[in-house]
């Protein structure tokens, strides 16, 4: 089995990547998908978070806000001190288990697996020594910010101060390729995206067939 993290910035197109390698017989789990699970009424995590954090990040029915969780964690100009730390020390370790328990899994039905776990933060976390390929997904900084604002149909304003806070806690796409195995560069069209995860997925598939 050939395990690999699929990571880049906020709106770099991630997702999009990932699921072109699915396309290719990839197995992916998404990182943030498995924090929501955890942050769900009931679960360990989500008591931590809101004992940490308080009642104010809830929405009436008890679920967390997740944009009153983002406020509290990344700050505010003028306000609050950021605690995105605080949170990913509640968050992360959970994560990271659910993830391995995954791979583990995946890895008993068919040793010959290419599984990828997407994930912001994996350099930020120091967690790159699980996986046996690293790949960083970046793009053009003004696309970020159109991408976000589409994504949540927002403002380009609006989204440029939501990505340069998230960015802040973020390690440098340059510094991201310097670590990184393989980079596809998704400033430009779908296709040509497409084209660089087709190679990528080629010479991981001969590399995991000779490993074997």
């Amino acid at each position: 089995m050939l395990k690999l993290g699929l990571t880049g910035g906020i709106a770099s197109g991630k997702s999009v990547v990932g699921v072109m390698f699915v396309q290719l017989g990839a197995h992916l789990l998404h990182a943030d998908a498995v924090a929501h699970w955890l942050m769900q009424p009931g679960r360990v995590v989500y008591e931590e978070v809101v004992r940490r954090f308080g009642p104010e990040i809830l929405n009436p029915e008890g679920t967390i806000n997740r944009s009153r969780l983002a406020e509290a964690a990344f700050g505010t100009p003028g306000g609050a001190p950021p605690r995105v730390k605080e949170l990913n020390e509640i968050v992360h370790p959970a994560v990271i288990a659910q993830e391995n328990e995954w791979m583990q899994e995946i890895g008993q039905r068919d040793p010959n697996a290419i599984v990828i776990v997407e994930a912001a933060l994996i350099l930020e976390s120091n967690t790159a020594s699980r996986f046996d390929r690293l790949i960083v997904v970046t793009c053009h900084p003004d696309q970020r910010i159109l991408r976000y604002a589409r994504r949540l149909g927002i403002s380009e304003d609006a989204a440029r101060a939501e990505v340069t806070r998230r960015m802040a806690a973020q390690i440098p796409d340059e510094e991201k390729i310097k670590a990184a195995d393989f980079v596809i560069d998704n400033s430009g069209s779908l296709d040509a995206t497409e084209r660089q995860v087709k190679r990528v997925g080629a010479a991981l598939r001969l590399e995991n067939r000779n490993s074997s």
